[in-house]
């Protein structure tokens, strides 16, 4: 184990780096990730690790875990996203919907009224004709 501590400025405190040339696990593991191309800026893409520092080979996988979460969540939120259009649509139609069938109860309404009125005026005509063809009889029988 090597242990090196350094200070970068005078006004910033000290930076203790230790690493281990001894296990190349963590470089082989660096190499096993695999290099998607992600959807992150150029700038924020994993920079490959310095293979002789455990602690760069720790940082860069890290970094391309949440590089891999990131595009996860960027991808989560383009469904969720997709989905919110669609609800929308459907909410849209759904008024629509809503619309047409407020229109169609107060057509209904309106029909309705229309409909027992008539009923009422064939009614009052019935007995009106009626009651004429009694006098219209009672006179031709009283001629």
């Amino acid at each position: 184990m090597i242990t090196s501590t350094r200070r970068v400025s005078p006004d910033k405190s000290e930076v203790r780096i230790a690493f281990s040339l001894d296990d190349p696990s963590d470089v082989k593991d660096v190499e096993d990730l695999p290099q998607t191309s992600l959807d992150l800026e150029q700038r924020l893409q994993p920079v490959p690790p310095c293979g002789s520092l455990r602690e760069s080979v720790q940082v860069y996988k890290e970094h391309c875990r949440m590089a891999r979460d990131f595009h996860q969540v960027k991808h989560e939120i383009a469904v969720i996203e997709d989905c919110k259009r669609k609800l929308l649509a459907e909410l849209v139609e759904d008024e629509k919907v809503a619309m047409e069938i407020a229109r169609l109860e107060e057509e209904f309404r309106r029909l309705t009224e229309e409909n027992r009125t008539l009923m009422t005026v064939h009614s009052e005509r019935a007995q009106q004709l009626e009651r004429l063809c009694l006098t219209n009889r009672t006179r031709r029988d009283s001629s």
